[in-house]
């Protein structure tokens, strides 16, 4: 029977505990990226199945963490104003996650690597979309259903939800509330969902559980440096990383 240690040779996973203790960093810093960094750093060296294995519990405990430091009522409230927008992400998040155990490898990489270099291009052009009024409802259950997908396939749906609450001119604080819950319940159904999808066993758990440490110092450093360094600089400089390494692994996810 195949045990944790046997997944990769013990050199991985000390590079694993790295590339996670980065992503804390980043996250900690800059308030995003821990998905991205993750799949763009452990994609050059892992299967993608043990890539998405990987982040869940670290993606959980960053998540968790964040939506904590808002009160029950603030909470409350966003889900009673984005409620349409957090089911469809919910509700996608778990569907769309039981198909990732069938997807090749390399159509794999090849999905991880376009959504790593889209989201930080988006982020890094500076795109801002406009949603009307009149639209916001319906706008919620389709941009939700395609944010959810997202999520379900590769881990991250925290960027785009942030263009869509900018497009909705959601005030910097509600934002915050908001993306904290949105983040804590998606990441609470990506745990279910890879628990039944397979991806999550009880020979990639442990293995993602290992992570929790290293993202955890990650956060502590990133909270510690957001506090000294210019964090517009930084996120700037994170994004040109996360597009040279996301094109790496489109590289690989393409025929030939």
């Amino acid at each position: 029977m195949e045990h944790t240690l046997d997944l990769m040779p013990m050199w991985a996973f000390a590079a694993a505990a790295v590339v996670t203790f980065v992503a804390g960093l980043v996250k900690g810093s800059v308030g995003f990226g821990m998905p991205l960094v993750m799949i763009s750093g452990l994609g050059l060296f892992l299967e993608p199945m043990l890539v998405v294995a990987a982040f869940v519990l670290p993606i959980v405990f960053s998540n968790l963490q964040q939506v904590s430091r808002y009160g029950f009522a603030q909470a409350k409230s966003a889900v009673a104003q984005h409620w349409r927008y957090i089911l469809m992400i919910c509700s996608m998040i778990l569907l769309a996650a039981q198909f990732v155990p069938h997807i090749p490898a390399q159509a794999m990489y090849l999905v991880l690597g376009m959504a790593v270099v889209v989201l930080s291009l988006v982020q890094l052009t500076g795109v801002r979309l406009h949603i009307p009024v009149s639209h916001r409802q319906s706008s919620e259950w389709l941009v939700g259903s395609l944010v959810g997908t997202l999520g379900g396939l590769t881990g991250t749906w925290g960027p785009p939800t942030v263009l869509y609450l900018i497009a909705l001119e959601t005030p910097k604080a509600r934002q915050l509330v908001v993306q904290g819950v949105v983040y804590g319940l998606g990441a609470i159904c990506l745990l279910a969902a890879h628990l039944h999808s397979g991806v999550l066993n009880p020979v990639t758990t442990p293995f993602s559980a290992m992570l929790l440490v290293p993202a955890f110092l990650g956060m502590r450093a990133g909270f510690w440096l957001s506090d000294r360094m210019n964090p517009d600089i930084f996120r700037k400089a994170t994004l040109v990383v996360l597009v040279v390494a996301g094109a790496n692994l489109v590289r690989r996810g393409l025929p030939g």
